[in-house]
């Protein structure tokens, strides 16, 4: 199997071809409190965002992959606050409404744990989930990550503030170099 797909799943980079999708879903407000974005982007700082990300995640301390499948853009998986030093970085997930419950994350957050442990040699991955984002808090368990802390009163929420939880994956290796599977 290749690095970073599967038989159902592929994680590529950003093209140019991307734009519409990137615009849409970058632009849809009813996420942006999950992600922490507080404003509309407009084309030409995607345009410039996606000219750049062929830049290595040394260089830009993220990558932001398109995940695809069956040759279309269903959604996108960030590893992103890349800590070369502590061996670490953040992961998130946004996979478009049209294609949510199928697997296609679960796929994704798979392949991208596999390639930070054995490729980047990270030694941990986290996610920060809002308590309230069940979804998101099934597919990161689901993915062998472990409730750390409750962070309080982290994100603003419409009747004030919102807890977020700190869900880490700790790269723990068996003797062959791989990944073992969670328990499910």
């Amino acid at each position: 199997m290749k690095l970073l797909e599967d038989d159902v799943v592929k994680l590529r980079s950003l093209e140019p071809e991307d734009l519409d999708l990137l615009y849409a879903w970058e632009n849809d407000s009813s996420t942006w409190r999950m992600g922490g974005t507080v404003s509309p982007y407009s084309r030409y700082a995607l345009r410039k965002h996606i000219a750049v990300s062929n830049k290595d995640i040394y260089e830009l301390k993220q990558l932001r992959l398109m995940i695809e499948v069956c040759g279309v853009g269903v959604g996108l998986i960030d590893i992103y606050d890349f800590d070369r030093h502590h061996g670490k970085a953040s992961v998130g997930v946004l996979l478009d409404s049209e294609y949510r419950g199928r697997g296609y994350a679960t796929r994704a957050l798979s392949l991208v744990i596999d390639y930070a442990f054995s490729f980047l040699k990270l030694h941990q991955l986290y996610a920060y989930i809002p308590v309230g984002n069940e979804p998101s808090k099934t597919l990161f368990m689901r993915c062998g990550f472990d409730v750390s802390a409750v962070l309080q009163d982290w994100i603003a929420a419409d009747d004030g503030f919102s807890d977020v939880l700190l869900a880490q994956r700790i790269n723990r290796r068996n003797k062959n170099g791989r990944v073992p599977e969670p328990a499910q």
